[in-house]
C-alpha cells in the first residue's frame, strides 16, 4: 500500500517540476523577444529624431527670399556703348543699376553706411541675373522692367525667422535698418520666398544664397559611372571563375581570404593606393571623375565579388547535374542556367556596392576631389566634386546659410540612398525565382 501511494506523488512532483522548467523557459523567451522589440524601436527611434533634425534644417534651403526691383538698364550706368558684343554685355556694371533701384526704392536713405547696408538686402548674384537677362536680350539695354532678383544671406535668414531679433543689435549682422527696410517691402508685397530652383541649377559658391549641388550630382553621377564600368564586370567575372571553375587549393583559398581583407580595409587606404598609383605614377587629372571612379571601383570589388559568389552559391546544385547530364558543357551550365538564376543577388550586391560609393567621402579627399569647383563637369576628365565632399565642405562654413544647405544637401543623398536601395529590392522581386 505504501508503494501505491508514493507513485501518484512521485508523478505529480515530476510534472511540477516539467511544469516549472517550461514557466522559465517560456518567460526568458519572453524577455529576449521584449529586447529585441526594445532594439528595434529604440533604433527606430534614433533614425527618426536624426531624420527629423535633417528634415527640419533643410527644409528652409528649399526656399529662397526674391525681391522685387523696377531696374532701369541705362547704358551708361552699364558701361556700355552702342552694339555691344557679348563681351562687353558681360563686364557691364550690373550691380550699379541695382544700386540705383535700391536707392529710388528707399530715397530716404543718404548716409554712407544706410547706403552700404541697404546694398547688402540683395545677393551677389542678382547682378549675374540680370546678366543672363540682357545676354539672352540685347534689346533691353535702355528700358526699364521689374524684375524679383534674389536676397541676401541675411535678409533670407530674417525672412525665414533664422535671426534672433531680441539680441541687441551690436550682436547681430541684420541691423535694425535693414529689419525696417525688409518690413516696408514685406508691407508693399516687394518681398517673397519662393521655390530655390538656384539650389538645384547651380554649383558651388561662397555665397550660400547662390550656392547649389548640380555640380557635385553630376560630379556624382560620373563618378558612379565609371565606378559601375569598372567594377561590376570584373567582379562578376571573378566571382563566376572562383564559384564554379577555380580549382579547391591553397592558392584559391588565399584569394578568398584575402577579398575578405580588402573588404574589411578603411576606405582612405584606397584612397591613399589612387594618389599612388593614378595620379602620382600614371599622371591622370587631379579631382577628376576618372580617378574618383578607379579608386571606388578598388573599393566596391570586394563587396560585389562576396555578394555575386554567395548569390552564386545560393543556385540548387541540381540544376547544374541537370544540365551536365543534358550534354550542355560546364561554360553554358554557368550562362545559360546558373547565372540567370543567381542574377537577382548579384545585382542587389552591385546596388548596395554602389550606395556605398556614393556616400564615401575619405578616398576621394586623397585624390583632390576637395577641390572648389563652380562649373558643372560636362565629362569624366573635367574638375569635379562629389555630393559627399561638397556636404563636408559646406559643413565646415561658418555662414547660418550654409548650415540649411548642408542639411538639404544630405536629404537629396539620403533620398539617392533610399532610391537605389528600393530598385535592388525591385529587381530581386522581379527576377528571384523559386524552386
Amino acid at each position: 500500500m505504501n508503494q501505491e501511494s508514493q507513485q501518484p506523488s512521485s508523478r505529480g512532483s515530476a510534472t511540477e517540476l516539467v511544469r516549472a522548467g517550461l514557466k522559465r523557459r517560456y518567460a526568458r523567451e519572453k524577455r529576449f523577444r521584449l529586447y529585441g522589440l526594445t532594439a528595434i524601436f529604440g533604433s527606430l527611434a534614433f533614425l527618426a529624431v536624426l531624420i527629423i533634425s535633417i528634415t527640419v534644417r533643410g527644409l528652409p534651403a528649399f526656399q529662397q527670399t526674391f525681391i522685387q526691383l523696377d531696374v532701369t538698364l541705362d547704358a551708361g550706368t552699364l558701361g556700355l556703348t552702342d552694339n555691344p558684343d557679348n563681351a562687353a554685355l558681360l563686364k557691364a556694371n550690373y550691380n550699379g543699376v541695382i544700386k540705383k533701384a535700391l536707392l529710388a526704392s528707399f530715397p530716404d536713405v543718404k548716409k554712407r553706411n544706410d547706403k552700404k547696408a541697404l546694398y547688402k538686402l540683395m545677393s551677389k548674384g542678382a547682378q549675374y541675373d540680370l546678366q543672363r537677362k540682357l545676354i539672352a536680350d540685347p534689346e533691353l539695354i535702355g528700358q526699364s522692367k521689374t524684375y524679383w532678383l534674389p536676397a541676401g544671406d541675411d535678409a533670407n535668414g530674417y525672412m525665414k525667422g533664422i535671426v534672433d531679433t531680441t539680441l541687441p543689435e551690436k550682436k547681430r549682422r541684420f541691423k535694425d535698418n535693414q529689419i525696417a527696410w525688409v518690413e516696408t517691402l514685406k508691407s508693399e508685397k516687394r518681398i517673397a520666398q519662393r521655390f530655390n530652383k538656384t539650389f538645384f541649377e547651380r554649383g558651388d559658391s561662397r555665397e550660400p544664397e547662390m550656392a547649389g549641388i548640380r555640380g557635385a550630382l553630376f560630379g556624382s553621377i560620373l563618378t558612379l559611372f565609371v565606378t559601375l564600368m569598372l567594377s561590376f564586370p570584373v567582379a562578376v567575372a571573378a566571382a563566376i571563375y572562383l564559384e564554379e571553375f577555380a580549382p579547391k587549393n591553397k592558392w584559391t583559398d588565399l584569394i578568398e581570404v584575402n577579398i575578405n581583407n580588402l573588404a574589411a580595409v578603411p576606405s582612405i587606404v584606397f584612397g591613399l593606393l589612387g594618389l599612388a598609383v593614378f595620379i602620382n605614377f600614371f599622371h591622370l587629372p587631379r579631382s577628376a571623375p576618372l580617378v574618383g571612379g578607379l579608386v571606388l571601383s578598388l573599393m566596391t570589388l570586394p563587396t560585389i565579388i562576396i555578394s555575386s559568389r554567395a548569390a552564386l552559391k545560393s543556385v540548387p546544385p541540381s540544376i547544374r547535374d541537370a544540365a551536365l547530364g543534358l550534354g550542355a558543357s560546364r561554360l553554358q551550365v554557368v550562362f545559360h542556367h546558373v547565372l540567370p538564376l543567381a542574377l537577382p543577388g548579384i545585382l542587389t550586391g552591385t546596388i548596395i556596392g554602389m550606395a556605398q560609393a556614393l556616400g564615401e567621402t575619405a578616398p576621394l579627399l586623397m585624390i583632390g576631389m576637395v577641390a572648389f569647383i563652380v562649373d558643372v563637369p560636362t565629362s569624366l576628365t573635367d574638375p569635379a566634386t562629389v555630393l559627399p565632399v561638397q556636404i563636408f565642405q559646406w559643413a565646415d562654413l561658418p555662414e547660418k546659410g550654409f548650415v540649411e544647405r548642408t542639411s538639404a544637401a544630405i536629404m537629396v543623398l539620403l533620398a539617392f540612398l533610399i532610391a537605389m536601395n528600393a530598385f535592388a529590392v525591385m529587381l530581386r522581386r522581379k527576377f528571384e525565382r523559386k524552386w
